[in-house]
């Protein structure tokens, strides 16, 4: 970066090769042999989405979603799929960390600034996933996973109207292996697929959000895989969505991604970002891909 222009490609090599703990070590010994802060000087030298990318590959996890879940509800408007994303995806543990450097970077809680930002229904589905307080055991009891499956039709096709808070209390709390007997209980109740009747039932925010929650105790890497699609598809390109997913699954789960996501849509996720992005942006998103499947 030092003298005339910004060798890109220098920057792209050596922060794809490092994971983000290593990177966060660049930042220290940077600011110790050069006396200036990395982060800065990129910010100064880098622009538009590409910069918005290696920024985000220099900032610590945890961090990265407290920045993103803020920018979400400060920004112009409120950005529901982000909250949802992050929110219906991360682990407890994940969630309580997020919590935890939310309330010490912006002096409120997250909690707080969801029920300033949102509103009904919607809301309170978010309160709940931001408690970080699902049941993370394996243990299932059978029983109760044919009452909940019974609760839930009950409170959907069943009557004139939903009882939504039926649905959050237990797509909220119940641990994974629970949910998934739940879903194939109520299939057998319903005749349709839980998903489906969530569709029917609610709309709008909360559907969304109930969608992902189903769709994240199924099958994680393909709930992304499907996020990233719909960011390139047809006009235009959703980059917060692209890039949130790429730079914050890319030590996570991004093989498990890009295998969905060629079993889904038929055409690799490489190919994908390669005929929707150009440039240097282009390059390093191809980078944290991986490789063409």
């Amino acid at each position: 970066m030092k003298g005339f222009g910004t060798d890109e490609d220098a920057i792209i090599d050596i922060l794809t090769k490092l994971n983000v703990s290593q990177r966060q070590q660049v930042l220290i010994t940077y600011k110790s042999s050069i006396g200036r802060d990395l982060i800065d000087d990129l910010k100064s030298e880098l622009s538009g989405n590409f910069e918005r990318v290696i920024i985000g590959m220099m900032t610590p996890t945890t961090m990265y979603d407290v920045h993103e879940l803020r920018r979400a509800m400060k920004g112009a408007g409120t950005d529901e799929g982000c909250l949802i994303e992050i929110l219906a995806s991360r682990t407890n543990e994940e969630i309580r960390r997020i919590n935890e450097n939310y309330k010490l970077q912006y002096g409120c809680t997250l909690e707080e600034d969801i029920v300033s930002d949102t509103s009904s229904m919607f809301r309170r589905v978010l309160v709940s996933l931001a408690t970080g307080n699902r049941d993370e055991r394996t243990y299932v009891d059978d029983a109760l996973a044919q009452q909940d499956a019974q609760c839930l039709y009950e409170a959907g096709e069943k009557k004139w109207g939903t009882d939504e808070v039926q649905f959050m209390a237990i797509l909220c709390t119940r641990n994974r292996c629970h949910l998934l007997r739940v879903f194939d209980a109520y299939r057998g109740i319903a005749n349709k697929d839980i998903t489906d009747s969530i569709k029917s039932e609610m709309s709008g925010d909360l559907e969304d959000a109930l969608l992902a929650v189903v769709k994240c105790m199924r099958n994680k890497p393909a709930y992304f895989a499907e996020r990233l699609y719909k960011s390139m598809k047809g006009l235009g390109t959703d980059d917060n969505t692209l890039i949130r997913v790429m730079v914050s699954r890319s030590e996570i789960d991004m093989l498990d991604i890009r295998r969905e996501f060629l079993t889904m849509y038929g055409k690799s996720l490489y190919s994908f970002i390669k005929g929707d992005c150009s440039g240097d942006y282009r390059k390093v998103l191809l980078r944290l891909c991986g490789g063409e499947d």
